[in-house]
């Protein structure tokens, strides 16, 4: 499988000269955690609800203030035609959660961490379901523990 084939598309996105207050609106609005900064398709970096509350809030710098202030850059990127054991490999090296998508230079999509294990558990659903479908079809093993022999002291009706 394929990062294009997870990843969120069109990407959130505001330009570097949008301020802190802007970004942190647009991440309300769309109800996400995080904008990346970019201008003509081009990424310039990241910015989280975290980087918002450590890097302008806190310390409490001007909210009016460009959002390049504050974001992370250069941003861990992965390709939109890389495999997700690419991903799986940045998302452990570098512990970030989202990692925006390139296509060459032009940016196209995001990958979060979320998605992942979406996909995980999608995946799992997908085995369980018939392993728990053909063990209720089966029926359970009757009373006591299964694989136990019976009591022979017991009686049968």
């Amino acid at each position: 499988m394929r990062v294009a084939d997870l990843m969120i598309t069109p990407p959130i996105a505001v330009l570097p000269g949008a301020t802190a207050r802007q970004a942190a609106r647009r991440m309300d609005d769309e109800s996400v955690g995080c904008v990346l900064v970019a201008e003509d398709h081009t990424l310039r970096g990241i910015v989280t609800d975290r980087d918002l509350v450590v890097r302008a809030v806190a310390p409490g710098a001007d909210l009016e203030a460009p959002v390049a202030e504050f974001m992370s850059a250069p941003a861990v990127t992965v390709d939109v035609t890389d495999d997700l054991a690419a991903a799986y490999r940045a998302f452990r090296r570098t512990g970030v959660r989202r990692l925006p998508v390139l296509d060459g230079h032009r940016l196209v999509g995001l990958l979060a961490v979320d998605d992942l294990f979406l996909d995980v558990l999608q995946r799992l659903s997908d085995l369980l379901g018939p392993v728990s479908f053909s063990t209720l079809r089966e029926g359970s093993a009757g009373p006591g523990i299964a694989g136990t022999p019976p009591d022979p002291l017991r009686s049968t009706p």
